[in-house]
């Protein structure tokens, strides 16, 4: 490790909560103690940053949060960090402070923010990956997706149970507006008869297929699992236009909603997002800026924030094709 020059570090969440971010900034706080780096966290995101909502942060300020979802830093999307002016006032809040680096938890939007600001005022920054879509490149798993999934995942098992009782076909929606990484394995770990994401070209004519092979197998029940930014149509349309074209069918909508944000993280998401925080302190101290750290393989990597933005984690093909075996 090269000679550290980092004195004083300052931590955010921004954008779309996740389960297991307090677990990362715990680790982010921990480990700069542990190293003797000053530790300030900022609340709401950059509208704290600008406000100089900031509060000096210890060991002691972050007990008993691993277990907790959402932040207690609070989260924001800043509109008056898109400007110039927002982002200079946050670097006099920093200049006040002796802030030297920012550790930015969050997904692209915050980590776009940390890379303009870092260009214009020179403030180190490197991100760390807290999203429960998944889509972010240079990372095996983002903080809150695994959580998001199980959620996902035990609230299908029970619409199944009452799918089955009735004989009745379920279009499920969950999260997942770009990507269809909840969609697509929640589908698999539920036996959902078909799976509609963003990232493939769907058709109704494939949807109506699909029903009619489940006719001729015996299946008297059937869920189908929507990503909010499936482009076929809203799932309401998509269950519409089902009835029509069968009328016989028992059709019901559940749209699972922000209960997948909330909850305390699974036990991969606090040990994913401790080994996220503790790579972000070190990588900084290693003389790393404009990085997001990530897990791949079980082993801490960096990747450029440019292309952790630019490019997107892509859907396992492979699981597609499996989807559809396994579901009749």
């Amino acid at each position: 490790m090269s000679e550290n020059n980092i004195k004083s570090i300052a931590v955010l969440t921004s954008g779309g909560d996740a389960p297991g971010m307090n677990a990362a900034l715990r680790a982010v706080v921990r480990t700069a103690n542990h190293f003797n780096i000053d530790c300030y966290g900022i609340r709401e995101g950059y509208n704290g940053l600008i406000a100089g909502d900031v509060t000096k942060m210890g060991p002691r300020s972050v007990k008993n949060i691993i277990n907790q979802g959402g932040t207690i830093l609070k989260s924001a999307r800043s509109k008056e960090f898109m400007t110039y002016e927002g982002r200079k006032k946050a670097f006099e809040q920093c200049q006040k402070l002796g802030i030297d680096a920012l550790v930015c938890i969050g997904g692209d939007g915050s980590f776009t923010g940390a890379k303009v600001f870092n260009e214009e005022f020179g403030i180190k920054v490197i991100g760390v990956p807290g999203t429960i879509d998944n889509d972010i490149f240079g990372t095996d798993n983002t903080i809150g997706y695994d959580t998001a999934l199980n959620t996902a995942m035990d609230a299908i098992d029970k619409i199944r149970d009452t799918a089955t009782s009735h004989n009745r076909v379920f279009f499920v929606e969950v999260m997942g507006r770009d990507a269809g990484f909840i969609a697509l394995n929640s589908g698999i770990a539920t036996g959902a008869l078909d799976i509609l994401i963003p990232e493939r070209k769907d058709s109704m004519d494939d949807l109506f297929s699909t029903f009619r092979m489940a006719e001729k197998v015996g299946k008297s029940s059937s869920i189908v699992v929507v990503a909010e930014g499936e482009e076929l149509g809203s799932i309401y349309d998509l269950a519409k236009a089902t009835k029509e074209e069968f009328p016989n069918y028992d059709i019901r909508v559940t749209i699972l909603g922000h209960i997948q944000r909330g909850g305390s993280p699974s036990c991969a998401d606090r040990v994913l997002a401790s080994n996220l925080g503790y790579g972000a302190v070190i990588g900084l101290m290693e003389g790393r800026n404009k990085v997001m750290v990530g897990m791949q393989s079980n082993r801490i990597t960096y990747t450029a924030i440019e292309e952790a933005i630019k490019k997107h984690n892509e859907i396992d093909k492979n699981l597609l094709q499996i989807a559809e075996i396994l579901a009749m």
